[in-house]
C-alpha cells in the first residue's frame, strides 16, 4: 500500500485496489481488471473497476485531489474533503441505509473512498431531463432527508455528542465555496459568473434589486451560523442515484453542521429547475404538463413523508421544553428556510459558476434562453416570499405561477 499521497490513473488504481484486504470478497488479486474514468463533476477522480470475467463484480473509487478540478490547480482544495465524505456516508449508513451506498473502504493516505457501483442506477438530472419519472423518490428522499437531519440535530444528540459531532464536520474551505457561489458571485458582476448573454437584462435587474440583497443575507446568514444538523451540503439532483425502485444519495463531501433547510431546499430547488427546462424541452404540450405535474406533486409528496418521517423524532423529546406549538413553529422554520434557500440554488445554478445540464445542455438557444429566464424568475420569487410561504403548497403555487420573462 502506497505510503504517500499520489492521484490515481486508470492503470495505477488496478493495482491499488487489487492491494485492498476490503475488496478480496469482490476481486481475487491476481485477476484481470479494467478501469474507467468516469468523473464528470467539478472536484474529483471517479473510477469505475470491474472484473473481466465478470464485469458484474465492480466497484467505484472516487478520490480527492488538491485542487477544484474544474478550474484547475489554480483553485487549491484540501484534499481531507474525503475523510468528511467518508464519515458522512458513515453517518447516513446508520441511519438509513436504504439510500446510501455501501462504502467498502477509505485511505486517509490517499484520501480515496472505495465504494458500492450503483450500476443499475442512473443521475437523477440526466433521468429528469429525458422525462422519465420516478415513482418512488419522493417518498424516498423524504424519509432520508428526515432521518439524517433529525437524528444528527439537537432534537435527538445529547449536548456532548452534538458539539463534538459539529467539531468532527468543520468544513470551512468547502463550506466557503457555498457561501462565494450560492450566496454571493450570482448577486454582483464577477469574473467567474456564467450564463446565457439573452438573459443579461434579467440577470442585471436581480443584481441590482435591493431586496434580492437582503434576503440573499439572511440565508447566507443561516447558512454560516445554524448548526442545526449534519447536512449534506451538496443534495442536487446531481447527487442522487436512482431508477424506479431504489433511491441512493451520493457525494456528501460538502457535508457540515449547518441548517436543515439547505438540504431540502436543494432538492426542491433542482426540481423546479428541472420543471423550468421543460419549458422548452417537452414540447408536446399534453407531455409537458403531466411531467411537470410530476416534478411539483413530487415536492408536495416529498415534504409530506418528512413531515411525516420527522413526527417519530417529535415523539420522543421532551414535550415540556419543545411543545406542540414549538414543534408547530419549527417545521414551519424548516420550510421557509427551504423556500428561500432552494431560490438561491436556483439562481446560482443559472448566473454562477457551475451551471447544471438541464439548461445548459439545451441546444437552440432562445429555449435555452426561456428555460433560464423562468428558473430565474422561479428563484427569485421563492427567494423573495419564502418567509410567507406557510405550506408546501402555497411554495408550489408561488413556483408554478412564475412566467419567463424572455421568449
Amino acid at each position: 500500500m502506497s505510503q504517500e499521497y499520489f492521484p490515481l490513473e486508470p492503470l495505477s488504481v488496478i493495482e491499488y485496489v487489487k492491494q485492498l484486504d476490503a475488496v478480496q470478497s469482490i476481486f481475487s488479486a491476481d485477476e484481470d481488471l479494467t478501469a474507467e474514468e468516469i468523473g464528470d463533476g467539478n472536484l474529483n477522480l471517479v473510477f469505475k473497476i470491474r472484473a473481466k470475467a465478470d464485469p458484474k463484480r465492480t466497484v467505484v473509487v472516487k478520490q480527492s485531489l488538491p485542487y477544484m478540478r474544474l478550474v484547475g490547480d489554480e483553485w487549491p482544495l484540501p484534499i481531507e474533503r474525503a475523510r468528511i465524505e467518508a464519515q458522512a456516508l458513515e453517518i447516513e449508513a446508520r441511519l438509513c441505509p436504504e439510500h446510501t451506498p455501501h462504502v467498502y473502504h477509505f485511505d486517509p493516505v490517499m484520501y480515496a473512498i472505495v465504494m458500492q457501483n450503483l450500476d443499475n442506477h442512473i443521475i437523477m438530472r440526466k433521468g429528469l431531463s429525458a422525462g422519465v419519472q420516478y415513482p418512488h423518490f419522493a417518498d424516498h428522499i423524504g424519509k432520508f432527508l428526515a432521518k439524517t437531519l433529525g437524528y444528527t440535530s439537537d432534537l435527538v444528540l445529547d449536548y456532548r455528542t452534538k458539539k463534538e459531532q459539529v467539531g468532527r464536520f468543520i468544513n470551512p474551505e468547502l463550506c466557503k465555496i457555498t457561501e462565494d457561489l450560492v450566496f454571493t458571485e450570482p448577486y454582483r458582476p464577477t469574473e467567474r459568473n456564467a450564463f446565457h448573454p439573452a438573459i443579461e437584462p434579467q440577470v442585471l435587474a436581480m443584481q441590482a434589486n435591493t431586496a434580492v440583497h437582503v434576503e440573499v443575507a439572511k440565508m447566507k446568514e443561516k447558512f454560516m451560523t445554524q448548526a442545526q444538523a449534519l447536512v449534506h451540503g451538496d443534495l442536487h439532483t446531481g447527487s442522487i442515484m436512482i431508477n424506479h425502485n431504489e433511491t441512493v444519495v451520493i457525494d456528501p463531501e460538502f457535508a457540515f453542521y449547518g441548517p436543515m433547510g439547505f438540504d431540502i431546499g436543494a432538492v426542491i430547488g433542482n426540481l423546479l429547475l428541472s420543471y423550468a427546462s421543460h419549458e422548452t424541452r417537452t414540447k408536446d404540450p399534453i407531455q409537458q404538463a403531466d411531467f411537470r405535474r410530476y416534478l411539483t406533486e413530487s415536492i408536495i409528496r416529498l415534504w409530506k413523508v418528512f413531515e411525516q418521517e420527522f413526527q417519530a423524532i417529535w415523539d420522543h423529546v421532551d414535550a415540556i421544553n419543545m411543545p406542540k406549538g414549538y414543534q408547530a413553529d419549527y417545521m414551519l422554520r424548516l420550510l421557509q428556510d427551504a423556500a428561500g434557500m432552494g431560490g438561491c440554488k436556483m439562481l446560482r445554478r443559472v448566473v454562477g459558476l457551475a451551471g447544471v445540464s438541464d439548461l445548459r445542455g439545451i441546444e437552440d438557444d432562445t429555449d435555452r434562453a426561456t428555460a433560464e429566464s423562468l428558473a430565474l424568475n422561479i428563484g427569485q420569487t421563492l427567494l423573495l416570499k419564502h418567509s410567507q410561504i406557510n405550506t408546501i403548497e402555497a411554495l408550489v403555487e408561488l413556483a408554478v405561477g412564475c412566467r419567463p420573462t424572455y421568449g
